[in-house]
């Protein structure tokens, strides 16, 4: 920047953008104490290296600005976990579906475990038809990312948001103040869980 600049002339560019060609680095350093700006190397490794006219502490503060507002609107990979029975209750079943809808429209993928026991092992169709089933009706909302597969006693479906339902929750975030907030309203409602997952936050409800 300014004298440390070694180059003996510039592709000089002005303070709005305009190119005003190769200089020797004497007049563009002339220039810039003309408009009271500074000479910043934005493309050193060019030949000649590229220099801009520019108010080097406020690109600084904006740059920074803008750094802040990515990371406040960046949304931290989440994986919920919601365990099911084979042969649930239809109650109980809605229940765990609006669980799972929540959790979609806050943006997360969800891993849906459905739990054999004994005698139940000998039949991985019923958890099959309800995974099928509870992707039919939340494909409104989300997808299949990892289709269903035998894990020991367990049967496993991943399901993650649309990027249109993702990009809500991601406004609607921005709009209540960002991930501080939201972190407070995603805390654990009864029945819920909260345990550390390999790329996110887990929370495991299970059912009977």
């Amino acid at each position: 920047m300014n004298e440390q600049i070694r180059a003996r002339e510039v592709r000089l560019v002005g303070p709005e953008g305009e190119q005003v060609g190769i200089v020797p680095l004497e007049r563009a350093l002339q220039l810039a104490a003309d408009v009271d700006l500074d000479l910043v190397e934005v493309a050193p490794m060019a030949r000649p290296p590229v220099c801009k006219l520019m108010d080097f502490g406020k690109f600084k503060y904006e740059s920074a600005l803008k750094a802040r507002e990515a990371r406040r609107n960046q949304q931290q990979t989440v994986i919920k976990e919601m365990k099911l029975r084979p042969k649930i209750d239809p109650h109980d079943y809605e229940t765990k579906k609006g669980h799972v809808v929540r959790f979609l429209k806050a943006g997360d993928k969800v891993k849906v475990t459905i739990m054999f026991r004994g005698r139940e092992q000998s039949r991985p169709e019923l958890g099959y038809r309800l995974l099928r089933r509870l992707e039919s009706e939340i494909s409104e909302l989300g997808y299949v990312e990892a289709a269903p597969k035998q894990d020991g006693r367990n049967m496993i479906m991943v399901l993650a948001p649309h990027r249109a339902t993702k990009a809500a929750a991601v406004a609607a975030t921005a709009t209540r103040g960002g991930p501080r907030e939201r972190a407070a309203e995603g805390a654990p409602e009864a029945g819920e869980t909260a345990a550390a997952g390999e790329t996110g936050t887990t929370a495991e409800t299970s059912g009977q």
